[in-house]
Parts: C-alpha cells; sequence; structure tokens
C-alpha cells in the first residue's frame, strides 16, 4: 500500500488517496475530484476538468500517467 495526495495528482488539496498500485491511486483521485465538484468545491474544478480531458485524449494524458506511475513506484510501501 503506497499514498499519494491529491496535490501530488495535480489536485488542489492534500487529500491522501491509498493503493496498491498507481491505477488504483488514479481511480481514488478520479472519484475524489468527482465527489468535491458534486458537492460544490469550485477548487477542485480545474483538476476534474484536467482529468476528464485525460479519460477522453489517453495519448495526449500518457506523459501525465507516465509521471505518476514513476512517482508512485519512487514511493516507500507503508
Amino acid at each position: 500500500m503506497k499514498t499519494m495526495t491529491c496535490h501530488q495528482l495535480g489536485g488542489p488539496c492534500d487529500l491522501t488517496l491509498h493503493g496498491q498500485s498507481a491505477d488504483e491511486v488514479i481511480k481514488a483521485q478520479d472519484r475524489h475530484l468527482r465527489d468535491m465538484v458534486a458537492e460544490g468545491d469550485d477548487a477542485h474544478v480545474p483538476a476534474r476538468e484536467e482529468m476528464k480531458g485525460r479519460w477522453k485524449h489517453p495519448i495526449a494524458g500518457m506523459g501525465w500517467y507516465r509521471d505518476v506511475k514513476r512517482t508512485f513506484a519512487a514511493l516507500p510501501e507503508e
């Protein structure tokens, strides 16, 4: 299990997200952004729009994805 923050993934807050893989953490970030925007948190809107853009244009989003995977791999296990 490893931990990344919303901020490390491009979001505005320091909420911790946990997962066994980078993909699990990315999915948790996606859910977090979706929930925060649905609750009316305007600070998360830009990050949510960026996340949606990466899902819609996966080839263009691969640079971000590779960076997250590299960062996740370098983190210590909890």
